[in-house]
């Protein structure tokens, strides 16, 4: 690594005071600024995927930067359309003996119909995230200089600058969680320079889709305010019911404010000083069964909160509360001259020359997507995390959970983030709800069951058709996820709170497995590999009579997603019993049930088998890898446990290649981390970045815009340089040779221990274990190593195949020298 640019990176060497805070300037061209945490740009988004993002975790906004009309889009996670609604269709199970007949005997069209007829949920699809607002901004700057944009992920601030007529201009916006805005301050070298117009509009429907087209409300209230109301769409005989209020507040220094008398919608400011706007806005959405909130005594209440402080005030509260979250964890690579270029000109350059630093970019945006999408009370992260400017967005911006939702959370416990996954915690837990119902209705089944997609509203019943709706491990899988938050954290609290939506998913499970023919076997039945159709007996694409459509069918007997899932299901909630001590007679009878699951096969093509039976792949290289789920996010198939499985699973990644939409390539940089096949892995990254990644570093999936890559990939750089799933800490499991120096402080590993670690020439050279739950530290060397604590020696252990162990005590911090 070049000392020079190391010096460079580490220490920031031009800053400005704003409001009292130093704020980093990035000069066209200069190394003033840290590449590992700085997103920056030439020139403004020329569409809103290239626009950079904001949230608090409930509002989000996109800034496009732009210095004559310039855009700042807005969300607000609880605006989707319909209210709440039940999906649940009784009587199912009295069907479901036949449909599992029909696969059985060979007949999957005859059963995917059938499925169709009976068990499908019903509206057939859920409801849609919704686009809130837009904010214009009109200038009168047509040809600036010096014009730049960035993200500075240290602090979450978004800045423009440029110049205009010889005065230098700053545009800062932030999104606090503390105070419930995100805020847009304009400031200006000369005093009496900043003159503009302002319009918060509203989104309308499109009259070309098959929901009703809602309405709003725009209208300018005196006193520099705006105001936005509106109605969430009806939507497939669902009532919208959500009411919404938006307002910027505008606060000038200096100059006059005015609003336009003929439509009382554009405030104008003319020869301010400074001037901040405050963006606000609520629904009365309380719960997923509950609109009987107030959305205008939200918004009141918010405003009067605002009145009372100042912009300086706003901000600093607004760092400490962010920082608290990102600066738990820094990561360092080698940094290259390229590292300085332009965010967009990086993702080119990568593509001959190394540049390792853009990954640790890469790897702060999840995280940063993360904080500002996902926060205690929140909603979960959606297929667009919080950000969507469409009224009908692809795959309606919902909840996908046979791959999507789950890739959104893969990082948020390594990434030292362990409270941002109380939303989805919570998701689960209200999915129980209708979950229980379509266990009861649609299977004749204890416990509850989810599949492969919901809304703000917790509908569980299979949808989407039966194509898609057969996905029965959906809840099962994102289960698992509260598991490794006990696993990372050692919170019984916590286990203690999801015990019973653990065993609810198990109960649902045991009687709802069969005996597969002829085996001594349990399978799902009816089950899928998601959105992959088999080639074999009775595959084939058919039309359907009903719908007047040509489909294909995946609908099958037990897949081998759903065996990997199951087979943690049932060993995690084993596990949780034997931690609080409960239901060991119940447990006896999981395992037992676990023994008898479809092992992992490999077919005659020499690859892991992705069903029971081994049929062709219609899709040669489809995008999915979901008979992978056992080697990552899962833990049934791994080079140490079984190395007869590794070739099979090589022979997968080869033939599905490393295209695909992007989430795909995150799945496999994650794959073949866990293959220890770091080149690998970073040669999916950079392919990522060129073909399914916009210059915001946001993700593409085919041709559209979706954020779970972009969380996924911050998991794969992860997985490259730590694991911990084997029950010991393997760290630099997966280094690519780029990467042969660098520095991870503050990532988190299993077993709740918080590492600071430095490399050199692909070698760990020290290590700092904090040691939050007094567990014994187990790591992975090959070498001699001393370990002291408070200044004093600890004992090491040597285990057989290089493991290393030691006691730790709660609290404590330990150091390991390699020798």
């Amino acid at each position: 690594m070049n000392l020079k640019n190391v010096l460079v990176f580490l220490i920031i060497l031009t800053t400005v005071s704003i409001n009292g805070q130093n704020t980093s300037v990035i000069k066209s061209d200069s190394k003033n600024f840290d590449p590992a945490t700085v997103l920056w740009y030439k020139q403004p988004a020329k569409i809103w995927e290239e626009a950079l993002p904001v949230g608090n975790g409930r509002l989000g906004g996109m800034v496009y930067g732009r210095h004559d009309e310039e855009i700042i889009q807005f969300n607000e996670d609880t605006y989707y359309t319909g209210g709440p609604y039940n999906t649940v269709v009784k009587g199912g199970y009295k069907v479901l003996p036949e449909i599992q007949k029909l696969i059985f005997d060979g007949e999957p069209i005859k059963a995917h119909k059938l499925f169709g007829r009976t068990m499908m949920g019903y509206p057939v699809e859920q409801m849609k995230y919704q686009s809130l607002a837009n904010l214009y901004l009109f200038f009168n700057n047509e040809e600036v200089e010096d014009y730049t944009r960035s993200l500075d992920l240290k602090t979450g601030i978004v800045t423009v600058k440029y110049k205009f007529e010889g005065v230098n201009y700053t545009r800062e916006i932030i999104a606090s969680e503390i105070d419930q805005t995100i805020a847009i301050r304009i400031t200006a070298d000369k005093k009496g320079s900043i003159s503009f117009g302002a319009q918060l509009r509203g989104e309308r429907n499109d009259a070309h889709s098959n929901y009703a087209t809602d309405y709003f409300q725009m209208d300018g209230l005196g006193n520099g305010q705006l105001r936005l109301t509106g109605k969430s769409a009806d939507y497939l005989g669902v009532e919208g019911k959500l009411r919404y209020e938006a307002q910027i507040k505008a606060v000038p220094e200096g100059g006059t404010m005015t609003m336009d008398n003929a439509t009382n919608t554009i405030l104008s400011i003319k020869d301010a000083d400074a001037v901040t706007l405050y963006f606000v806005a609520a629904t009365n959405f309380v719960n997923y069964k509950d609109v009987s909130g107030d959305q205008k005594a939200r918004v009141a209440d918010m405003l009067a909160k605002l009145e009372e402080t100042s912009f300086k005030d706003v901000k600093e509260k607004a760092l400490t509360d962010y920082k608290k979250l990102f600066d738990r964890v820094s990561l360092t690579l080698p940094t290259t001259d390229n590292s300085y270029l332009p965010t967009d000109e990086r993702m080119q350059k990568i593509q001959t020359s190394p540049d390792p630093q853009l990954s640790s970019l890469c790897y702060n945006f999840g995280r940063y997507l993360l904080i500002s999408s996902s926060r205690p009370g929140t909603q979960p992260a959606n297929l667009q995390g919080i950000w969507n400017n469409k009224m009908n967005p692809a795959w309606d911006s919902k909840y996908t959970t046979n791959i999507n939702i789950e890739m959104n959370y893969w990082a948020v416990e390594s990434g030292n983030l362990p409270e941002l996954l109380e939303p989805l915690t919570t998701m689960v837990k209200e999915l129980t709800d209708q979950g229980a119902q379509v266990a009861k209705e649609h299977y004749g089944a204890r416990g509850w069951v989810f599949h492969q997609n919901t809304d703000l509203w917790r509908v569980a019943a299979p949808m989407d058709g039966p194509t898609w709706g057969t996905f029965t491990v959906g809840g099962a899988w994102l289960t698992t996820h509260l598991w490794e938050h006990y696993l990372y954290t050692q919170d019984k609290e916590h286990l203690e709170d999801i015990y019973p939506v653990m065993k609810g998913s198990v109960e649902f499970f045991m009687d709802f497995l069969v005996k597969y023919p002829g085996k001594d076997w349990l399978v799902t039945n009816p089950s899928n590999s998601p959105e992959n159709p088999p080639e074999g007996k009775g595959y084939q694409y058919f039309f359907d009579e009903v719908t007047a459509s040509y489909y294909f069918t995946t609908i099958a007997a037990g897949s081998t997603i759903d065996m990997q899932i199951l087979k943690d299901l049932f060993s995690y909630y084993a596990s949780a019993t034997e931690v609080l001590g409960v239901d060991k007679d119940f447990a006896k009878q999981v395992l037992e049930a676990r023994s008898k699951l479809v092992p992992s096969q490999i077919g005659k093509d020499g690859t892991l088998q992705e069903w029971t039976e081994d049929y062709g792949q219609m899709e040669k290289n489809h995008r999915h890898a979901s008979h992978l789920y056992g080697l990552y996010p899962g833990n049934v198939i791994s080079v140490n446990k079984t190395p007869e499985l590794i070739e099979p699973v090589k022979k997968v990644l080869e033939l599905r290649g490393d295209g695909a939409s992007g989430w795909s390539r995150a799945w496999k940089v994650n794959l073949w981390a866990r293959l220890r096949d770091g080149d690998r892995a970073n040669k999916v990254f950079k392919g990522y970045l060129k073909e399914q990644c916009y210059s915001s570093l946001f993700a593409i999936c085919g041709s559209q815009f979706q954020v779970d890559a972009s969380l996924g990939m911050a998991a794969g750089v992860t997985e490259m340089l730590l694991q911990s799933q084997e029950g010991y800490i393997d760290l630099l499991p997966a280094l690519p040779t780029e990467w042969s120096e660098g520095q991870f402080d503050g990532v988190v590993a299993r077993g709740g221990f918080e590492l600071d670690y430095k490399w050199k020439n692909s070698a760990v050279t020290t290590l700092e274990v904090l040691s939050n739950a007094g567990n014994v530290f187990s790591f992975k060397t090959d070498k001699k190593v001393k370990v002291l604590s408070n200044g004093k020696q600890i004992k090491v252990k040597k285990e057989s195949k290089g493991i290393v162990n030691f006691k730790t005590e709660k609290g404590k911090t330990y150091t390991v020298t390699v020798i």
